[in-house]
């Protein structure tokens, strides 16, 4: 059983799925809940998860009720097809009653979490609840392990597998072709987020940033990409835009983008450590509801939200959070990134470093985790 209820846990899962069926051969079956890429591998996901995937303690107190109505449905699944192992994949509020649901029905069940929640930057006793609810935790970060381990939980350093993505058959000049660029137009790529509530609070203060950058440079190009997620939503927004973007939907244009782009700004998540393996310097930015920032900032612990500025423990690429996020000052941090080259390598050689740190020596993340899970594994009895 594999649950990926949101999308890069869905991308997350994919890979794994892929790898276990090489270990397994062609009688692996999977069930639970996932995405497009899941369904690639062969899962009929029980129900769309696209409900859950929800942000901000507020949102997901509304949420809540539909919640517990789909954990119920995984423990059903797991009830009708007697699953061997499951594998419960991020989305730390909805796998961890999916996990207590499976836990109750079938106890012989080994449990499996496929990234940790992140008790290094707030609430530290998640790890010991984790602890308590599943057999096994496969982490992406090498920092993670001690916060679980102490509190008993076997824990495998899998790494990565976002930081091995290849960007050698991307083409650059595919994407100025189509622009219309000149080969020393400067280019900003705009990733305003994959989910509603970040397009809704990112589109104006990003606006606002691309139309100051642009009314200084007429040669510079706006490229925005669209998560398909949320494509119809950013769409509409986009009515409003003074200077019209550039619009890109597909993962091929996407990665394209980021190989192309003098730099970026981009809601903070998994696209960020994308846009430093494409060697793409940038803003990052995020935005949360306000009842749910003041929540958020008596819980949280660490200094930076972007990953490879935690793993280097300093500001790599500058971070401009809740009311620091303004279109005025998110275009005074690019503005450097677009006009001066030196500065610009400063920080994509420096983001490299931060990757390297991130990586920890792990070299092939989705061939280990899946090792893991068949370390992990433990054949259910027979039937009498």
């Amino acid at each position: 059983m594999i649950v990926a209820v949101e999308p890069s846990a869905d991308e997350l899962g994919a890979g794994l799925a892929a790898a276990l069926r090489r270990r397994m051969g062609a009688d692996l079956r999977l069930v639970g809940v996932g995405g497009p890429k899941l369904a690639g591998q062969g899962l009929v996901s029980a129900f769309d998860p696209s409900a859950l995937a929800v942000v901000g303690v507020f949102n997901a107190l509304a949420a809540y009720p539909e919640v517990l109505r789909r954990a119920d449905e995984v423990a059903a699944i797991a009830a009708r097809e007697r699953p061997d192992i499951a594998i419960l994949i991020d989305a730390w509020g909805f796998n961890l009653r999916v996990a207590h649901r499976l836990r109750r029905a079938d106890p012989a069940l080994p449990l499996v979490k496929y990234v940790a929640p992140q008790v290094w930057a707030t609430r530290p006793g998640r790890a010991r609840t984790l602890a308590r609810a599943v057999d096994k935790l496969l982490t992406i970060h090498s920092f993670d392990a001690p916060y679980f381990e102490r509190e008993g939980l076997p824990v495998s350093f899998v790494g990565n597998p976002a930081l091995n993505r290849d960007f050698s058959g991307m083409d650059p000049e595919r994407l100025r072709a189509e622009l219309g660029a000149k080969p020393g137009d400067p280019v900003l790529l705009i990733l305003p987020g994959s989910r509603a509530g970040e397009v809704d609070r990112l589109m104006g203060p990003f606006e606002d940033a691309a139309a100051r950058l642009k009314s200084d440079r007429p040669d510079l190009r706006l490229v925005l990409a669209a998560a398909d997620s949320v494509a119809d939503r950013v769409k509409s927004r986009l009515a409003d835009w003074r200077f019209a973007p550039f619009l890109l939907e597909g993962e091929a244009a996407r990665l394209d983008a980021m190989r192309t782009a003098t730099a970026a700004l981009a809601c903070s998540g998994t696209v960020t450590t994308e846009l430093a393996l494409a060697g793409c310097p940038m803003v990052v930015a995020y935005r949360l509801g306000p009842l749910t920032h003041l929540v958020a900032k008596a819980l949280i612990q660490t200094r930076y939200i972007t990953l490879f500025n935690v793993a280097a423990g300093a500001l790599v690429a500058p971070e401009r959070i809740q009311g620091d996020c303004t279109g005025e000052r998110l275009a005074a941090d690019l503005a450097p990134l677009l006009d001066n080259e030196a500065f610009r390598l400063a920080q994509i050689r420096a983001q490299t470093r931060a990757l390297e740190t991130m990586r920890g020596g792990v070299t092939e993340p989705t061939e280990a985790a899946a090792d893991a899970v068949v370390s992990a594994l433990r054949r259910r009895p027979a039937e009498p």
